[in-house]
Parts: structure tokens; C-alpha cells; sequence
């Protein structure tokens, strides 16, 4: 998909409250990334895994994904030849118990979503490095215990500082220094211990200056008798830090003999985090899966647009059966045109990307390799083009990009220039789209493309619905009726004399009309046989339908039963009630359609002039068959069973 159609759609804007969701900075990335796929059985993994989702979070909401936090950065320190800093194993050691905590959520929820379940058991248990991390880092920092050697030496600090306290603490309570001393207290600098002393008395007591105040009247002197405390003081705080090293390498080791795990560990838990958060804003908006087709099939039931909210009108569109792959909607402006055009292109890109859409159920949207788009004026103030000359460039290019997997959406075609020359532009594009097997849906305010869609096979007309008797759009559509301005009505109900308008409509439509103000409001009971009508098609088409679908497989195809899970070759079949002869080890079966499910087609599997008596014919047989050719043998035959 281009740029310009995931901007035009307003994409971004869903993956961003998707991205709301998200627990975790690599989940919320990972939604900024979603993209339509063109593989159906992609799609329908995802959206099913949406679906699992959704029930997981109906029985729990409380999924735990949080300790993916901060794990990019352990990622990315390994194999850099530098040991991990304690504050990193502690956050890697939380990712782990996080997975371990997601293993024990998914076992009671097997049954329930069990694809979703099946991922966190791809993961593998790291319990001796949890182990060791937990054993050697406490509050964020290397245990004393993590070694032998490190808790003896903070043994040996400790008691070294305290003789270094001791020492001081007899040198400031001396009457000796007590004259020069600022203050009685012992601080320190750069981790050695000094004693504040009077600046004018610094001659007074051997030792470093280490430091002074702001001031400069007070510095900061290591005494000469605590020098030797000192540098064996420092010399065991090296030995520490060595120590504290060695440690942290040993457990850097460890996670990098494990690396490939924690990789895919923390792939399933991003994985879990986006589906989670998809999951989540399915319920926001009561999103719900889709049936998936390739033959440009669209059929929303009661669809709304996710960004309008409450306010969102349902839409109820069905477009691509008959042949039918063109709509146009003609109406008044404000009516709701372009918002229609909106929702069927954005929930078409939301689908292909996995997301549920908020759709009622038996809804069908086709898979597009492209949607093409001109909405809007497009113009542009730097290239100082005009808004009619911006938007013909745009058609053109959709003319180039567009083929038979594309869906264009335009609106207001032909707007912007003279009327005349607009309208016959807009006629000829919309019927060159078509005519490259595009699915079209176009809106226009010309009413003569309203009587071209009505005369050219493939294109259907449609809708926006206007109250006249609030003067305002429903913004319901309507298929399979042109609609009109409107303007002549809304004169004619606001007290315009009806002689005026029998002028008006007769120049505009060089036709004679009688104007009587309550001709534009439908009766109930016409509203009614309409609504019959619909039905009635609706229950026809239908029936078609399934009668159509029984014819689903050709001999030769592999495919699965779906009540025992055994793989099966297509022998022979349909009979009237839809019932395949199908083998299935060795032995030929009869099942209904419903009861099969394609696995591989035969066209791929075989090639064109594929003797499939190799499959379905024993040796035995094949040798008969074989030497009855060639001539006949009195009293040989062939024994065949078959079910149909």
C-alpha cells in the first residue's frame, strides 16, 4: 500500500490507539509496524488469533506482558565484550519469571484459545540462570555472597573502615587538633576519609588536602598517621571491584549461552503483546472477524467507522455479486459520501493487517493488493498547482498502478473544472478503471453519471439518504438508487412557490414536472415493500450461493476432513447433495462438502497430464487395465469399488 493511501485513510491514527494498548516499548514499535498482507491465510491467522485473543481477555484481563520493559537494552549489550551491569540482570531475571508467569496464565486457557496458547510452550524454561541471577544480585547490585572470595573481602572493608573511623575519631576528639578542627566530623572525598580543618591552621596537621570548601575556609586534610589505613582501604576496594567483575562475567556468559532463547522468548512475548493490545481495542470498538475472499466480494453489515466513535452511522454495503464491482453514490453534499468511501477502504487496509473491524457478523471483505485513493483537494501552494490540476495528476497515476487485485475509491470525481467537461472526464475514467477489473466505488454530484452507472452493465448506483422533513442527511446508504441534489425539495419544503421550481427543473432537465410538496416523502408503505424486496434478493442470493458451493473440489486434491483431522485425495464427486468420493489410507470414503476442507490443490500438487490411476488403482488392477488394452482376454476383468 502507498503512502499516500494509509495517510489519506487515516491508518496511523488507528495503529496509534492499537499502540495505547501496548505494555511494552518493542510491542508499541511493533504496532507502528503493521502492515497489510496480500496472503489470505496469513490474514486469517491473524484475525483468528484476535479472536482467541478476545476470549483469553474475556475470562482475564490482566495479561503478563510487563516485563518486557527495558529487555531492548539488554538485547543489545550481549556479545558487546563488556559484562552486564546488575541493574540489567535484575531487569533480564523479571523478563523470565514474566515468562514464567505467562506459561502458568496459558495453561487453563488451552482449550479456549488453543493457537494463541501454543506459542508460549515454544519458549523454553531458563531456571538455572533465573537461579544464579537471583542468587547473585539482590537490590540491584552483586550479593556479598555471590562468591566466596567477595564476601570475605567486604568483610575485610568493613573492618577496615571501622579502624579508619576509630583512628579518626580519636584524632578529632584530641585536644591536640581540636582548636584547628571546623568542625568534629569525619566525611569523604573521592571515597577517602578526611577531617575539615580551619584554613589558617592547615600547616598544623600533616597530611593531603584533598578538597576545600566553597569558601576556602575550610579544607579537607587526609592525615599523615591514616595514610597506611587508606591505601589498604583502596587496595581492598580494587580487589572488590575485581571480584564484582568477575562475577558479572561469569553471569554475562550465561545469558549469552542462552541468548538464542531469550531472542525467541522475548519474539513471543513482543508477539503476545501486540496481539494483547489488538485484542484490547477489538473490544474497544466491538470489533469482530471477518469472512475472507479473493473475487473482490465486499459485504459490510452494519459497519462503522473505529474513528468516529459513538457517532459513526452503520454502514450496510454489499458490493461484487452479479458482476457488479462498481458503485457509484451521487446525493447531496454532506451527506456522508466521502465518510463511506473512508470506512470501506480503511477497514479493508485493517483487515489485511490482522485487526478486527467493527462490522456485525457475516460480514465478507476481499483481499487487495493495492487500494488507490483520491480524496480531497490535494492541493498543493509550492508547486503552485490548482486543485483540479493536482488531483488529475493523481488520477493518472492511479490509472497507471491500477489492475484487477485493486480497489479505487474517488470522490467528487470530475469536480473543480466546467461541469460539461467534467462530467464526460469523469464518465470516461470510471469506466477505463473498470474496464482494468478494478473494484471501483466512486462519488459524484453529476447526475448524468448516475444514468451512465444505471446503463452500463457492472457499475451500481447508490445513495446517501436525506430527511426531508428535518432537512437533514441520515446518512444511511442506500444501493441500487441514484440519489439527488436535493435542492428543488428542500426550495419546494422551505415554501419556495412550486411554479418557480417546475422553471428551474426544466431547464436544468429539458423535462416538464409538476412540484406538489409532499411528493418527496415516501410512504411507510412503500418503505415497507422496499424492505421486503431486499429480503427477498437477500434470501435468493443466498440459496444461490450455497447451491454454487458445493462444487468446491476437483479429483486429485488434497484435502482434510475436518471431523477426524485424517488428510484425504479427492476421487470422484459432487453428486446432487454434494457428497465426494474421497481416499483416504487406501480405502475410498464418501463425505459431504461441508465435512472437507482444501489442503493443497491438485494443479499444484500434479502435473497437467497426471495419470491419476497410480493413486486410485491398485497394481492388480492397473496390470488388467494394462493388458485389457492391448487386447482381449476371456474371463478377466476389473473389480472397482466406488461409493457415488
Amino acid at each position: 500500500m502507498n503512502l499516500e493511501t494509509i495517510q489519506g485513510l487515516e491508518f496511523t491514527h488507528i495503529k496509534e490507539r492499537i499502540a495505547q494498548f501496548a505494555l511494552s516499548e518493542f510491542g508499541r514499535k511493533k504496532v507502528f509496524e503493521l502492515a497489510p498482507s496480500f496472503n489470505q491465510k496469513q490474514i486469517q491467522s491473524w484475525l483468528d488469533e484476535v479472536t482467541e485473543g478476545v476470549q483469553i481477555l474475556k475470562k482475564s484481563s490482566s495479561v503478563p506482558v510487563h516485563g518486557l520493559d527495558g529487555i531492548e537494552i539488554v538485547l543489545k549489550t550481549i556479545n558487546k565484550g563488556v559484562p552486564l551491569k546488575p541493574e540489567l540482570l535484575s531487569k533480564l531475571n523479571e523478563f523470565l519469571d514474566c515468562c514464567e508467569k505467562m506459561r502458568r496464565f496459558m495453561k487453563d486457557k488451552e482449550f479456549l484459545a488453543p493457537r494463541v496458547t501454543s506459542y508460549i510452550y515454544s519458549t523454553e524454561s531458563l531456571p538455572q540462570l533465573s537461579s544464579e541471577i537471583n542468587r547473585c544480585i539482590r537490590n540491584g547490585q552483586v550479593d556479598d555472597y555471590a562468591s566466596k572470595e567477595l564476601s570475605k573481602i567486604r568483610k575485610q572493608i568493613s573492618i577496615q573502615e571501622e579502624r579508619l573511623k576509630e583512628k579518626l575519631n580519636q584524632m578529632i576528639k584530641s585536644s591536640k587538633y581540636k582548636s584547628y578542627l571546623q568542625e568534629s566530623v569525619i566525611s569523604q572525598r573521592d571515597g577517602r576519609f578526611v577531617i575539615p580543618v580551619k584554613k589558617e591552621y592547615k600547616a598544623k596537621i600533616k597530611g593531603a588536602i584533598l578538597d576545600q570548601s566553597a569558601s576556602g575556609s575550610t579544607v579537607y586534610i587526609e592525615p599523615e598517621e591514616i595514610t597506611s589505613y587508606q591505601e589498604q582501604l583502596s587496595w581492598l576496594r580494587s580487589s572488590e571491584e575485581a571480584e564484582v567483575d568477575q562475577i558479572l562475567f561469569y553471569l554475562t556468559g550465561l545469558v549469552e549461552a542462552n541468548q538464542k532463547e531469550i531472542n525467541l522468548a522475548v519474539e513471543i512475548m513482543v508477539h503476545y503483546d501486540v496481539l494483547f493490545a489488538k485484542a484490547k481495542y477489538s473490544k474497544l470498538i466491538n470489533g469482530k472477524s471477518v469472512n475472507l475472499n479473493q473475487s473482490h466480494y465486499i459485504h459490510l453489515i452494519k459497519a462503522k467507522h473505529p474513528l468516529l466513535g459513538e457517532s459513526a452511522v452503520p454502514l450496510t454495503i454489499e458490493l461484487g455479486r452479479n458482476d457488479q464491482h462498481a458503485l457509484v453514490i451521487t446525493g447531496p453534499n454532506t451527506g456522508g459520501k466521502t465518510v463511506t468511501l473512508k470506512t470501506v477502504g480503511l477497514l479493508t487496509l485493517m483487515i489485511q493487517s490482522g485487526i478486527h473491524i467493527p462490522v456485525e457478523d457475516g460480514s465478507s471483505v476481499s483481499i487487495f493488493q493495492n487500494i488507490l485513493l483520491d480524496i480531497g483537494d490535494g492541493q498543493s501552494i509550492e508547486q503552485n498547482l490548482s486543485t483540479f490540476s493536482s488531483r488529475i495528476k493523481n488520477i493518472i497515476n492511479i490509472l497507471t498502478e491500477t489492475n484487477d487485485r485493486s480497489l479505487v475509491l474517488l470522490d467528487e470525481l470530475g469536480s473543480g473544472t466546467d461541469p460539461a467537461e467534467g462530467m464526460g472526464l469523469a464518465t470516461a475514467i470510471l469506466e477505463q478503471i473498470y474496464d482494468k477489473g478494478s473494484t471501483l466505488l466512486a462519488t459524484t454530484h453529476y447526475s448524468e453519471i448516475k444514468e451512465f452507472a444505471n446503463q452500463h452493465s457492472g457499475f451500481v448506483n447508490g445513495s446517501m439518504e436525506f430527511d426531508l422533513e428535518t432537512l437533514k442527511p441520515t446518512y444511511r446508504l442506500i444501493i441500487g438508487k441514484g440519489g439527488e441534489s436535493q435542492a428543488f425539495a428542500i426550495a419546494l419544503k422551505l415554501g419556495m412557490h412550486p411554479k418557480i421550481l417546475e422553471k428551474a427543473h426544466f431547464i436544468t432537465y429539458k423535462e416538464q414536472k409538476s412540484y406538489q410538496l409532499d411528493e418527496f416523502i415516501p410512504t411507510k408503505e412503500l418503505e415497507k415493500q422496499i424492505i421486503i424486496n431486499k429480503h427477498l434478493k437477500r434470501k435468493q442470493e443466498v440459496e444461490k450461493e450455497r447451491n454454487e458451493s458445493i462444487t468446491l473440489f476437483n479429483k486429485g486434491d488434497n484435502v482434510v476432513i475436518t471431523q477426524s483431522g485424517e488428510y484425504g485425495i479427492v476421487y470422484k464427486g459432487p453428486d446432487s447433495k454434494g457428497f465426494y468420493v474421497v481416499q483416504v489410507k487406501g480405502e475410498k470414503q464418501t463425505y459431504n462438502h461441508k465435512r472437507l476442507k482444501l489442503n493443497i490443490p491438485a494443479a499444484e500438487l500434479y502435473p497437467e497430464d497426471y495419470d491419476f490411476d497410480i493413486i486410485f488403482e491398485s497394481k492388480e488392477n492397473r496390470k488388467i487395465d494394462h493388458a485389457l488394452k492391448r487386447k482381449h482376454i476371456e474371463g478377466l476383468t476389473i473389480n472397482r469399488t466406488e461409493e457415488i
